[in-house]
Parts: structure tokens; C-alpha cells; sequence
């Protein structure tokens, strides 16, 4: 995603694969792809020849004197690799006494598109350098209605801003929106990726997005701003994360919660040609922790709906379910409250798609309103709401925790749920009195 030290970890990955006999590596222009166009890429190039990726992102296995660098492989269908293939790897670090690199190779020029040669002894490694903004445009060009698109941001009462946090997202940001949908530039912020996403921290929510929120009309708990009344306020809002595969959705002074964009998405899939086209939507996902709003739309729908744990590798094992043997769930909408929405269109979750399904939703909304009518962001979840009812909940967040105290307090937790150690009193009174 560009991050500190991904460039050079790049080219030490490259001298690795050249010393252990692979032929053929894609790479994204300055390093740097978009986990969703990760995903789109091992899936689409030479036929889906490619028998994986390495991702360089810090939510996974964090490393560095920060911990903000870490490392994940994703296999030949373009999602994070299952349990059976990382515990493989586990066991094999276990027993490693050497590795393999190329000496005295020099390095690929990544600020450029172009083919190169890497050669050591007997191996050779044909390196690609690649702009991948058109094979990722190409694929969303399939998925949504791109006139309908033009038409929304072209009208004159909607405003959008959209904010790439100086991640991965936003060369993806620049070429849809801007290039082919023809969002003004001035709209969509922080699009140049950088090496310390220009001081701040990636993750799209009301804590880290402050700019975005304030210029929506928000406060950071994602109340309406007192201060923004009267005001004009952009009429959407959104942002991507580090790598590109998160999101936020907001409204004008509007939040819109993961768990409620995860549904609303959902219950408006058969008006996008992704869904429409492919024989309409066969299953809906979501992580245990996420609220449970898009099990209505499921149960109206007469779909399946799946609770899986937490990691995207789980919502993959339902698409790719006919290959493996099992049931049919393609094409599938997933989602997990930690702000990732994505479908079976790649296997990652995906933070450009995501707004451009809202933008969607909000040009269906619209289609013969006159100027001045704009259906909100507001108005689409209340009208959902009222649909399908509001579901709560609640997420905190504890980081940097002790590793033994938290398997201790997970131990007790599960003693507790087992019946095998009593509740704390203020839980049982609570619970007394929710009964």
C-alpha cells in the first residue's frame, strides 16, 4: 500500500523469487496496488495464470518498530490464503535454516511501466511493471452503470468528497471518479500515495477521518455538528484506507454505520448489472461481530444468510463454494462492521467499489428528480429503516493489549459463557434486569 519500506521490501521480495525459480512477476507502478486490484489482478492477467500475490499492509501480522509493515499471501482465486496453507507455512518457518535470495542483482525501476529481465546464473524472473488503474476500472465498468454515474455527480445540487487518506485507493479514485465518471478534482482529496499517508493514520472512521467528517457536518462520535447548521455541507461522503480495501459512507450531518451500508447495499443489489446480470444475488455474509441488518434483508429476499468469523478468507470459502464442491452462493454480498464491504466480484474486500455502489443507489434514487430534489444519503437508510427496522451495536477497540492477560481474560470470558464461573455482579444484575 506504500508504506514506509514497502519499495525496498519490493525489490528484496523480487531477488527472492528470482534465487527460488519463479518466472514471472506483476508489479504495481512506484509498488504500490490497491489490495482489491490485488485480488482483480492474480484473477484476471494471463487467464488467472498467476498462482498468488504477496501484500505488503500493516493489518496483518504487524511488524516494524512501529508495528505498521506486515506481510499476507493470497492465492490463485485472489483472496487471503485459508488456514490449511498458513498453517503449512507456520510449520515449515519451524524448520528453516536458510533461505535463498540473488546477490548483485539491480534493482527494478518501479516508477515506470515497462518489462525487465532479472538474471542470476541459470534463473531468470521476467518482471512487469504495471499500472493497474485500467485492468481495476475495466472490472467496476462491469459491476455498475457508469451513465447513471455520470448523471449523479453531474447534477448541480450533489456534492461529493472523497478521501484516499494517502493510501493505496487513490490512483483507483482518480481514474473512476475522476477520469471516467468526471467527479471535479477538487473533490477528491489525498489521492497521491505516501510513504507516511502524509502524517496521518489510514483507517476510514470517524477518529482518523476528522477532515472528512467535519466537512460533512459530523462531530467525531458521528452526531450532527451544531456548528455546520445553515451551512452548505458536500451531500456524500467516503474514504478509503491504507490499502484500499476499506470504507467509510457518510451523509450530509449522516453516518451510515458498516452493518447498515453491508444491508442497504444488499437490499439495492438487483439494480446494479453486476447482480442483475448475473442472475441476481444468491447469498449474503457477515462477520460475527457485525449487527445483524442484513439478516432482514436476507429473510425478505428468501436468501441465505452466513455469520462467519472474523477475516475475509471465510466470506471466499462461500464464493468459490460451487468449485469446491458445495452449493452455489455466487454472486454474494459480505460485509463485517470493521468497515469492509466487498462481493464475489474479486475476493477482498473493496472500499472504491463500495462507494460506487452507494453512488448507485443514490442515482437510482434520483433518476426524474429535479434539481433541488436530491434524495439524501439520510433519507435512503430512514427509508430502510422503516422498511426493514434498526438494528444497534456497539464496537470498542483495544489495541496494543498484553498478549496473557488477554488469553486470561478470554479464558475466563469462555468459563463464564460455559457456566463454569459466575457472571461479575454488575453483568449479572444487568442481566437480571433485562430479563
Amino acid at each position: 500500500d506504500g508504506r514506509f519500506f514497502c519499495a525496498e521490501a519490493v525489490q528484496t521480495i523480487l531477488k527472492m523469487a528470482l534465487a527460488n525459480g519463479v518466472a514471472r512477476a506483476y508489479v504495481g507502478l512506484d509498488g504500490v496496488i490497491a489490495t482489491p486490484a490485488a485480488s482483480c489482478l492474480i484473477r484476471e492477467k494471463e487467464g488467472g495464470a498467476p498462482i498468488g500475490g504477496i501484500l505488503l499492509t500493516a493489518s496483518h501480522n504487524p511488524g516494524g518498530p512501529d508495528n505498521d509493515f506486515g506481510i499476507k499471501f493470497n492465492t490463485a482465486n485472489g483472496g487471503p490464503a485459508p488456514e490449511s496453507f498458513t498453517d503449512q507455512v507456520y510449520a515449515h518457518t519451524k524448520d528453516m535454516r536458510e533461505y535463498r535470495i540473488a546477490r548483485g542483482v539491480p534493482d527494478v525501476d518501479l516508477a515506470h511501466a515497462g518489462e525487465h529481465e532479472l538474471v542470476c546464473g541459470d534463473a531468470k524472473l521476467h518482471v512487469s511493471v504495471v499500472d493497474t488503474t485500467d485492468d481495476y476500472a475495466a472490472l467496476v465498468a462491469k459491476c455498475f452503470d457508469m451513465d447513471a454515474l455520470r448523471e449523479l455527480v453531474a447534477r448541480p445540487d450533489f456534492e461529493l468528497v472523497v478521501d484516499a487518506m494517502h493510501g493505496a485507493a487513490g490512483p483507483y479514485v482518480k481514474k473512476v471518479l475522476g477520469e471516467i465518471l468526471g467527479c471535479p478534482t477538487g473533490s477528491l482529496r489525498n489521492c497521491k500515495p505516501s510513504p507516511d499517508f502524509g502524517g496521518g493514520h489510514p483507517d476510514p472512521n470517524l477518529t482518523y477521518a476528522p477532515d472528512l467528517v467535519s466537512a460533512l457536518g459530523l462531530t467525531k462520535d458521528g452526531a450532527p455538528d451544531a456548528a455546520s447548521e445553515g451551512k452548505r455541507v458536500p451531500d456524500f461522503g467516503a474514504a478509503c484506507d491504507g490499502d484500499g480495501d476499506r470504507n467509510m459512507i457518510l451523509g450530509s450531518r449522516f453516518f451510515v454505520t458498516p452493518s447498515d451500508s453491508l444491508a442497504i447495499v444488499a437490499a439495492h443489489a438487483h439494480l446494479l448489472p453486476q447482480f442483475r446480470d448475473g442472475g441476481g444475488l444468491q447469498a449474503v455474509a457477515r462477520s460475527m461481530p457485525t449487527g445483524g441488518a442484513v439478516d432482514r434483508v436476507a429473510e425478505a429476499l428468501g436468501i441465505p444468510c452466513f455469520e462467519t468469523p472474523s477475516g475475509w478468507k471465510y466470506f471466499g470459502n462461500l464464493m468459490d463454494s460451487r468449485e469446491l464442491g458445495g452449493e452455489t452462493y455466487d454472486p454474494l454480498i459480505c460485509g463485517e462492521e470493521s468497515f469492509g464491504l466487498g462481493s464475489s466480484h474479486v475476493r477482498e474486500k473493496d472500499g472504491v467499489w463500495a462507494i460506487l455502489c452507494w453512488l448507485s443507489i443514490l442515482a437510482h434514487h434520483n433518476q426524474g428528480k429535479a434539481d433541488g430534489e436530491l434524495v439524501s444519503v439520510r433519507d435512503v437508510v430512514t427509508r430502510h429503516w422503516a422498511r426493514y427496522g434498526r438494528n444497534y451495536y456497539t464496537r470498542h477497540d483495544y489495541e496494543e493489549c498484553d498478549g496473557a492477560q488477554c488469553k486470561a481474560m478470554m479464558k475466563r470470558l469462555a468459563a463464564m459463557a460455559a457456566g463454569d464461573e459466575a457472571l461479575p455482579d454488575t453483568v449479572a444484575d444487568g442481566q437480571a434486569k433485562l430479563e
